[in-house]
Order: C-alpha cells, then structure tokens, then sequence
C-alpha cells in the first residue's frame, strides 16, 4: 500500500485492554506513532473493559487473553452481550491451543501472539476492523481443527493437574519449558524476576515436581511446547 494510500484512511479507533500498564503503554506508543490508529481508550480488568468498550465504539478491541477475573474472553463474552457487532483481536504471548480456541469461541476474530511486529499487527488490527479473520500462522490449524469436529489440543484444558494453575502461571511454565531464562521470562512477560521465581516456585509446588527439567517433561507429555526435535 502506498503512503498515499495510508494517509488517505482514517485512524484505526483501537481499544486496549491488558493488565499490564507498560505493555499497554509500549501498543499504544507503537501503534499510534505511524498515524495509522489512535486508542480510544483501554483497560486493565474485565469489568472496566466491558464498560468502557460499550462506551467507547472502537472499531476493534485488542485484548489480552490471560487477566484476572476470566480474562479476554470472557470481556468479549459481556461486550458482545450488549454490543454484538464488536470486533476483537487477542493478542497473548500463549501460542497454546486451548487459549487460542477459547478466544474464538468467545467471540474473537484473531488472535496473534506478542512476538508480532507492528506493521503485522496494524495490519491484522485493519482486517479484523474489516471484518475479516486474523491469526498467526501456526495457530490456524488449532481453529481448523477445532471447528471441523477433529480431536482438539484443547483436551489438555480439562486436565486437572493444569486446571489448578493460574494464566499467569501457565505462562511461565510453558516459557520455562521452552528453555527461557529467568530475565527471559521477566522482560517477556513485563513482569519482575522475583515475581517470576514466585510464578515458578508455586507451579512446582501444585504440580508436586522439584525442578524445571521436571517442569518441561510434564509440559511436553501434555503438548503444552513443541517436542524437542
């Protein structure tokens, strides 16, 4: 697209909705610096963002999956309730099945993992504006599947063991699986080492496991990180 063309759009109306401050903060700055979105407001729990979507009229909402209180979807649960033709793109650091087909049965268009570049996510934001469905690359074939009647990955969301884990805290392991650092996991998830440490410590204690050799076997044998080729 031309930057004729770019200019010639208005501003994509954007709603934010994380429980993070300063990652809300760095979305905003990246996506409004091109002049091709302006946020039009943005929350950090389900029901201030219920609220303040309703009031707001944005042409999308781009919202985190894992929040306290049931998370992303269940905003695009109480949001779609009241205003039905509004339109939601996840955007989690989980590349995990079962978050990606609860998104979408929830009412999502997309959903896009936080390694995306700001170009691509301006991008997907317009297309979901537009009407149109939006996901990364590999987490297409878990919403093919899953809408096609095939086994779903997203069996493992019933297993009790993970069940009593927190978002966050299934964030951390499956990052701890995939052979993060502590600082890794930190400035990923924009949270502090010590509190990651704390995220780790209480997983090995609800999993009853000691160590995160320990950790990553359970999150293989449950599909929850790509085998080890």
């Amino acid at each position: 697209m031309t930057n004729t063309e770019h200019q010639s759009r208005a501003p994509l109306k954007v709603f934010l909705v994380d429980d993070h401050q300063l990652f809300r903060a760095g979305v905003r700055h990246e996506i409004t610096g091109t002049g091709e979105a302006e946020v039009v407001g943005e929350a950090g729990d389900v029901a201030t963002a219920t609220e303040r979507i309703c009031q707001s009229a944005p042409d999308v909402v781009l919202l985190d999956v894992h929040m306290p209180d049931g998370g992303g979807p269940q905003v695009v649960r109480q949001v779609l309730e009241r205003q039905p033709g509004t339109r939601f793109l996840a955007l989690s650091v989980s590349d995990a099945a079962e978050d990606v087909i609860e998104s979408i049965r929830a009412g999502a268009r997309g959903y896009v993992t936080k390694t995306i570049s700001t170009p691509e996510l301006l991008d997907a934001l317009r297309l979901v504006a537009e009407g149109d469905a939006v996901f990364s690359p590999r987490l297409a074939g878990f919403v093919l599947d899953a809408f096609a009647g095939l086994p779903e990955p997203a069996a493992v969301h019933f297993d009790p063991e993970l069940d009593q884990l927190t978002g966050r805290e299934r964030e951390v392991l499956r990052l701890i699986a995939r052979g993060y650092a502590y600082k890794e996991i930190a400035r990923e998830l924009y949270i502090s080492v010590k509190t990651v440490e704390s995220h780790v410590s209480a997983v090995l204690r609800k999993l009853q496991l000691s160590n995160r050799h320990q950790l990553t076997r359970w999150a293989m044998e449950r599909r929850l990180v790509p085998p080890t080729p």
